[in-house]
């Protein structure tokens, strides 16, 4: 049981430093949106935003891994 939960803590905490590293992409890209932009900076912008969506996908699968282990522990699917 103690391996269980154990690897909930894991998965929890990999899920919440996805979450943080999605922030500050976010926090990025809005950084990059709130100024005059020269072409240079609208790529810059544009990079941020794939790396957002990017960070998104990681979170998203570490949510899932969360949420199975869950499941997996409280109603054995």
């Amino acid at each position: 049981m103690e391996d269980n939960t154990l690897e909930l803590d894991q998965l929890q905490a990999a899920y919440k430093a996805a979450v943080e590293e999605w922030i500050a992409a976010i926090r990025q890209e809005e950084a990059l949106a709130s100024v005059n932009h020269s072409v240079a900076e609208v790529d810059e912008w544009e990079q941020a935003h794939f790396r957002e969506d990017e960070i998104r996908g990681k979170v998203l699968a570490a949510k899932k891994d969360y949420e199975d282990a869950l499941r997996e522990k409280f109603f054995n699917f």
